[in-house]
């Protein structure tokens, strides 16, 4: 049986009968990337905090998708001008899934913003702005761009994302202004871009297959990227064990 893989959603308005509806909606690029890899993706949408532990029993793993901005009072700092698209219900229900899966060790594929969660939620910081904290640029090119690699990215060699894809130096997406800062306790950094800025973590407890990165493989699994691929492919083998 495959693996049943939860995929965090994003609110958006759609369009519907009566006009504007707030939404939850996911790109196919990551359903579509789990069932290439084996897994049964299923969406998942906010609930309770007291609901988490439940609904993580139902599932073999976790993907913690991109989207907006994580609200900078989560770790304590104002906003600066550029962050959009926060949403306070996705915050809240990301980083309960976040602590409630390092509880049980469920395995966990965060994409993004998912890695930025995962710092924040086990208490780590963000930087804010890429441009105006670093002076780079290399990180927000968007369009069609994103289905393939523009950035080089270098991996540890015993990263569990160097594991998975079997290479430590990739071509890679970058589509984020933020990235991650201070690391929370048991978050380590495993990948860079050039300019310095993290795009890979792991934990410490190697009993948590987290795989976690700040580019946008997605996309580049889409368009045949086979190390994007076997990143899914050991993502869901690792839930195949839960």
């Amino acid at each position: 049986m495959r693996p049943i893989i939860g995929v965090t959603s994003e609110p958006k308005p759609t369009r519907g009968s009566s006009g504007d509806l707030d939404s939850h909606v996911i790109g196919h690029t990551y359903t579509d990337a789990v069932l290439r890899a084996g897994g049964l993706p299923v969406v998942l949408t906010p609930v309770p905090n007291e609901d988490v532990p439940a609904l993580l029993e139902r599932l073999d793993g976790l993907l913690l998708s991109g989207g907006g901005d994580i609200e900078p009072r989560r770790y304590g700092e104002e906003p600066h001008p550029t962050v959009n698209r926060t949403n306070a219900a996705r915050d809240e229900f990301e980083i309960a899934l976040t602590r409630a899966a390092l509880a049980i060790r469920l395995p966990v594929l965060a994409i993004c913003r998912g890695l930025q969660i995962v710092n924040v939620a086990l208490g780590g910081t963000l930087i804010q702005d890429i441009p105006s904290a670093l002076g780079s640029i290399d990180h927000t090119i968007i369009g069609h761009a994103v289905y393939n690699g523009h950035q080089p990215v270098t991996v540890e060699s015993d990263a569990l994302v160097a594991k998975a894809i079997g290479a430590t130096d990739l071509m890679v997406n970058s589509i984020h202004h933020q990235a991650a800062k201070d690391l929370a306790p048991g978050i380590r950094a495993v990948a860079w871009a050039n300019d310095g800025v993290i795009e890979g973590i792991e934990h410490e407890d190697d009993r948590w297959p987290l795989l976690a990165v700040q580019w946008h493989p997605e996309y580049l699994s889409s368009n045949s990227d086979e190390a994007s691929h076997r990143l899914f492919e050991g993502f869901v083998d690792s839930a195949r064990l839960t």
